[in-house]
């Protein structure tokens, strides 16, 4: 697959309209990082989520915004949700209650969709898109990685 200019217009026109500061797009040897704001060129290092200072309930709002990436899936036409830290992935508020979202179910970009614990701290993930949820990759108390996808998201008006 190539990449034409429209198609990486349409990239940065996506990451200026969500609420994420970073989109990182990899296909048949093409690598696209994206960044807003005043991240230097140089700095490859990955960001530090904020997570370590939020209470252990589940927040209301992301783990961190810079931590939360959205990769489009170009084939597919899908987002990946992926994990904002290294920690243990939990479909439910709690255990025993019904999951924050199911494969049909449709969010809107600030939608908690999971959790992710580390060090008995609760970080609220959000979708940050609006859409339909395809698939959840990860199982309940499966430990994930840092940028693990988590789940799959069709952005609305994608068929």
């Amino acid at each position: 697959m190539s990449l034409t200019h429209d198609d990486v217009e349409r990239l940065l026109r996506l990451l200026e309209t969500s609420s994420f500061d970073e989109m990182q797009l990899e296909t048949d040897g093409i690598k696209i990082l994206l960044r807003r704001g005043s991240a230097s060129a140089g700095d490859d290092r990955a960001p530090v989520p904020s997570a370590y200072a939020q209470p252990a309930e589940p927040s209301s709002r992301a783990a961190s915004p810079v931590a939360v990436a959205a990769v489009a899936s170009a084939a597919a036409e899908l987002f990946e949700i992926r994990a904002p830290i290294l920690g243990t992935f939990y479909r439910s508020p709690k255990p025993g209650e019904p999951p924050f979202v199911e494969p049909g179910s449709p969010v809107e970009p600030q939608t908690t969709v999971c959790i992710v614990e580390v060090m008995k701290l609760m970080n609220a993930v959000h979708a940050g898109v609006a859409g339909e949820v395809v698939e959840v990759l990860a199982s309940d108390g499966e430990l994930v990685e840092f940028d693990q996808p988590l789940l799959r998201v069709r952005p609305f008006g994608k068929s």
